[in-house]
């Protein structure tokens, strides 16, 4: 008899903790599988300190091979389930899909950023949910920082220096906090203009901050902030988000390059399309965890409506805390359906709550007893450490450093403002170029100037670009094009246009026929790896189509293995036209000085203008020159200007008398009025 087959769909705080349990439990008696995008299990509550560059990014990621034995760990987002085939299908991190069979499925995909109708948040707001918008916020703080310590206009540097928080929750709230410290040390090294100092704005349409917590808590947090110097607004949010600054439902436009959205968060939108019953967007389940109608799905965490068995007529709010008890509950309820012990319904009763607000201040109340100050600090630290499935001494020694050290106030830019959208529904994945959809999905195959593909909600899949950075979807801008000639690519949010590689607006041959990665067809996979000593050989689909082909020479209409045209010498290299029968190789002459009458390739190709719209008779420079004569070829040498082409009268197609010529060309040379496209994979002679 074979296993019955548990696939968990998450590994946040419920799904870590059903899958641990569950390991412990079955032992080997089950087939646990573990989908999640990320191969960690992220602690959220120490992602501020992160941020605020306390602790290093490793410090609050859990392995999740290395501390799940007997779990297979399989990397995907999940992008539908079919419960009555009882498969869940998911994407890959590279775009591959695949499906899995359950016997038992436990849904516990968490929350994802909470977005509200205001004008432009989408585009020039971030969020606060993973590990990737924890390390843009500290290079982006950092940068604006920076920046103003060196710009010259008071303005400019004012708004560089202003930083809002929308969302005075706990995540908020932390951000804040944390921030204002960051700052500080920051300008002691990096002294701003005479009468500026950083500004931390926190807002929420609430009363007051906190307002989910006990009122001794929220009054010891708004104390320390504003002690700090942090400008809490309450009943205050925005109304209005702009490239330049915010306005605020009071009326006031406040000049700034941050905004930070804290406001909430709601369910994956994975469970809306179960078609199953809902709350508020959580997935509705009985105190066991265990869906209504479904008695092999189960559900935990922040996208589970979970009764409150303490205060009946109500459900466990989207917390941490429940979570991570829920995700126990629910692995003791999974085993018991398989008759592994006995099931249990989900009670629990809060200790108390903590929350660190930097240095050695932070508010909590242990058991019901309000503490703050240093005696709050120790035991917010305390708990974090407790809570912590691993890395407890790592977290520590960070701690004590930069108790006795200067933080690291760097740009390390590994994250940027486009690859962490607002609108996402996979905070805990930064958005990377070169991801594209299988070619010949979709009746056609992804070409260079495409429109990036759509992947799951919420994420789009970038296309291949020569730039090896999708155009598309960049917060606070136009779509961003690399232009031949190494223009930089505007509407880069944060002041950082994304120039061009220097080394792909001409591509050069090598002597002896080497090639280097950016003339590889793929720009993207070129970008990715350096293992290019051979040319790529494919099959077009349109080499049979009209007589064309846009590889080696070939006759029209026979398929043919050839190299695709390369997107920086000529991009409308497919649409030439095929001379007829085969076409020798013009010889160059000694040196690599191509001979008269043919053309040498720049940037951009000649026949294409900067958009990429082909121009007839028109280089790459802008400036119109004659049609290249016959048997010409783009050159190699890829410098200077193009040499001009040979005067020859129609009718003879000799040079007219008087014409200086350096040698005359090769009898079999063809005549026929059609150029030939360049092969990226050949060198210079």
């Amino acid at each position: 008899m074979s296993r019955p087959r548990i696939v968990i769909v998450g590994a946040g705080f419920a799904g870590y903790r059903a899958a641990r349990t569950l390991s412990r439990l079955t032992r080997n008696k089950a087939d646990i599988t573990l989908l999640n995008p990320t191969d960690y299990f992220l602690y959220l509550p120490l992602l501020p300190q992160v941020a605020a560059g306390i602790l290093e990014p490793r410090r609050v990621t859990v392995s999740l091979s290395g501390t799940l034995p007997h779990v297979r760990l399989v990397l995907g987002e999940a992008d539908a389930i079919d419960l009555d085939g009882r498969t869940v299908h998911y994407t890959g991190p590279e775009g591959d899909g695949g499906a899995l069979t359950f016997d038992r499925l436990i849904l516990a995909a968490g929350s994802v950023n909470k977005l509200l109708p205001i004008p432009g948040v989408a585009e020039h707001a971030h969020g606060f949910r993973g590990l990737p918008e924890a390390l843009y916020l500290r290079d982006h703080v950092t940068r604006q920082v920076e920046l103003a310590a060196a710009a010259d206009d008071p303005e400019n540097c004012s708004a560089r220096c202003t930083f809002v928080v929308v969302g005075a929750g706990y995540t908020g709230t932390e951000v804040a906090a944390q921030g204002k410290l960051f700052t500080d040390s920051q300008v002691r090294k990096h002294p701003l203009r005479a009468g500026i100092r950083p500004r931390w704005m926190l807002l929420d349409i609430a009363e007051r901050v906190l307002p989910e917590l006990d009122e001794r808590l929220s009054r010891t947090a708004d104390r320390v902030l504003r002690q700090r110097g942090v400008e809490v607004r309450m009943g205050t949010s925005v109304k209005e988000a702009t490239h330049d600054g915010v306005l605020l439902t009071d009326g006031e436009f406040v000049d700034t390059r941050t905004l930070v959205w804290c406001v909430g968060v709601r369910p994956d939108p994975l469970a809306e399309s179960l078609g199953l019953p809902l709350e508020r967007g959580r997935l509705l389940v009985d105190p066991h965890l265990q869906v209504p109608g479904r008695p092999e799905v189960f559900a935990a965490g922040d996208g589970a409506a979970v009764p409150d068995l303490e205060k009946p007529g109500e459900y466990t709010p989207m917390t941490a805390q429940h979570a991570w008890r829920q995700g126990k509950a629910v692995a003791h309820n999974v085993a018991a359906s398989l008759g592994i012990g006995e099931r249990r319904a989900y009670r629990h009763r809060d200790m108390g709550f903590v929350v660190d607000l930097g240095g050695v201040k932070a508010a909590a109340n242990p058991l019901g007893v309000p503490l703050s100050g240093v005696a709050a600090g120790a035991v917010t630290r305390g708990y974090h450490l407790a809570a912590m499935p691993g890395n407890r001494v790592r977290v520590a020694a960070d701690w004590l450093l930069d108790a006795v050290l200067p933080r690291q106030a760097v740009q390390l830019g590994l994250v940027r403002a486009w690859s962490v959208p607002l609108d996402t529904a996979s905070p805990e994945v930064a958005r990377v170029p070169g991801r594209a959809e299988k070619e010949g999905e979709q009746g056609g195959e992804t070409r260079p100037g495409d429109e990036t593909a759509t992947g799951r909600s919420g994420t789009e899949l970038a296309g291949s670009r020569s730039g090896g950075e999708p155009a598309r979807n960049r917060p606070g801008g136009e779509p961003a094009r690399n232009q031949p000639g190494g223009e930089p690519a505007k509407g880069q949010p944060g002041g950082e246009p994304a120039k061009s590689r220097p080394d792909r607006g001409t591509a050069r041959s090598r002597s002896g026929g080497e090639r280097s990665p950016a003339d590889h067809p793929d720009a993207v996979e070129a970008q990715d790896s350096k293992r290019f000593g051979a040319p790529l050989s494919v099959r077009r689909p349109d080499a049979v189509k009209g007589g064309e082909a846009s590889g080696r020479g070939g006759r029209a209409g026979t398929p043919e293995k050839s190299e695709p045209p390369d997107p920086v010498q000529d991009p409308d290299a497919a649409k030439h036209a095929e001379p007829p029968g085969p076409v020798k190789q013009p010889d160059l002459q000694q040196g690599g000085e191509p001979r008269p009458g043919s053309s040498t390739g720049g940037g951009a190709g000649p026949g294409s203008s900067a958009g990429g719209e082909p121009r007839p008779g028109t280089p790459a420079g802008g400036a119109p020159r004659p049609s290249a004569p016959a048997g010409s070829r783009l050159g190699t040498d890829g410098g200077g200007e193009p040499p001009t082409a040979t005067p020859r009268t129609p009718s003879t197609g000799e040079p007219p008398p008087g014409t200086p010529s350096t040698h005359k060309p090769r009898p079999d040379a063809p005549t026929g009025p059609e150029p030939r496209s360049h092969n990226p994979s050949e060198g210079a002679s």
